[in-house]
Parts: C-alpha cells; sequence; structure tokens
C-alpha cells in the first residue's frame, strides 16, 4: 500500500518516466542500478520507474544517519521501499560499510546505489568512490546498469522542501561487467562515463 503510494505520488510530483536505451525492462538478471545523485527523490524516482515486477526485487541504498533515525522517514524507507541502510563514517576501524550491501545481494536482491556518495548540485556526477568496484568484484554475477536521472537536480537541489515540478526521465543504459584485468580507477572511470553519457 505505502510502495502503490510513493510510486504515485514521485510521478506525479516529478514524472519519473523510464527510457531503456541500453538493457531490457525485463529480466531475471540480479542488477545494481547506479546513478548520477543530486536529489532526496532521486532514489524514488529511479525505484518508481521499474517495472512493477523489477521494483519489487529492487532495493534503494539508504543513507542510515538520514533515513534511520526512526519516524515518517524511516517508515517510509523500510515499508514504503525497502532500503538498505548503509554508514556514512566507520564506527570502528574494522567495520565494513559495504556489508548490508553484499548481505542483500546475497540474498538476490537488486540495488539501486549512487557511487558518488553524495548528492551534487551539478547535472553531471562527481567521481565515483571505490563500493561499486567492490561489489563487481565480490558479485560478478550482478549485471551493473548506468542510470541517468535528468532535471532532478533542478527539482529538489541540496536545501530544498518541496520539489519544483518538472518532468524527469529515468534513463537505464548498457549493462557493465568488471573486466578480469581491470584495476579499480579504470573500472570507475568506465562506469562514470556510461553514466555521463546517457546525460
Amino acid at each position: 500500500m505505502i510502495a502503490r503510494l510513493l510510486v504515485g505520488l514521485v510521478k506525479l510530483l516529478v514524472g519519473a518516466q523510464g527510457r531503456w536505451l541500453g538493457v531490457p525492462p525485463t529480466g531475471e538478471r540480479q542488477r545494481i542500478y547506479f546513478a548520477n545523485h543530486s536529489s532526496h527523490l532521486d532514489a524514488l524516482a529511479l525505484w518508481a520507474a521499474l517495472p512493477p515486477a523489477l521494483r519489487r526485487r529492487t532495493r534503494p541504498v539508504a543513507a542510515q544517519d538520514y533515513w534511520a533515525l526512526g519516524g515518517l522517514r524511516q517508515m517510509v524507507a523500510v515499508r514504503g521501499f525497502n532500503a538498505v541502510f548503509v554508514a556514512r563514517q566507520r564506527e570502528r576501524p574494522d567495520q565494513d560499510l559495504l556489508a548490508p550491501l553484499a548481505q542483500a545481494l546475497a540474498a538476490g536482491d537488486s540495488l539501486i546505489l549512487f557511487p558518488e556518495g553524495t548528492r551534487s548540485a551539478e547535472a553531471l556526477p562527481l567521481p565515483f568512490k571505490s563500493g561499486l568496484y567492490r561489489l563487481a568484484r565480490q558479485f560478478p554475477q550482478v549485471e551493473l546498469v548506468a542510470v541517468y536521472l535528468d532535471t532532478l537536480h533542478r527539482s529538489l537541489p541540496k536545501g530544498s522542501l518541496l520539489p519544483v515540478p518538472l518532468v524527469c526521465t529515468v534513463r537505464f543504459g548498457r549493462g557493465l561487467q568488471l573486466h578480469a584485468d581491470e584495476d579499480k580507477d579504470a573500472f570507475l572511470e568506465r562506469a562514470h562515463a556510461a553514466v555521463t553519457e546517457l546525460a
């Protein structure tokens, strides 16, 4: 019920129309959808643009220090779109920040991930952090799908409380895999380019 309301609200506010330019909007493969990040609506817009069958098994990754503080926000994240919470700062030196994501992938879920690690006011993404590379290396069977979220950096920019009603297009690009001999920097540059070429 909450999920349907969220999808309806996001589509009403920003459209969140999916355009599948690379991979098909169907399939049995587990995926990590990775995208540019400029708004609190990003995860919801991408999730809402997925067909219902893919949406049911896809979990947005959400910052624990923002979405898991209780109240309405946490209820929406947990009961609405089944978020995977991730800490942005280590509480102890040996803490693996990617462990919740690895657990979700090991359980068969697909993920929505923002490799920049933080929101940006720019139309193009900031450099990617290493998390996407580490997950690609640990789960080579998972298809990595580049996504570009258009106009959300203007619809609900950082610091805004209410979205400006602009139509957002969610462009799904090609699928990627980590090459066997590819190092971290080369892979992250290639993944970054796959998102920016959709802009």
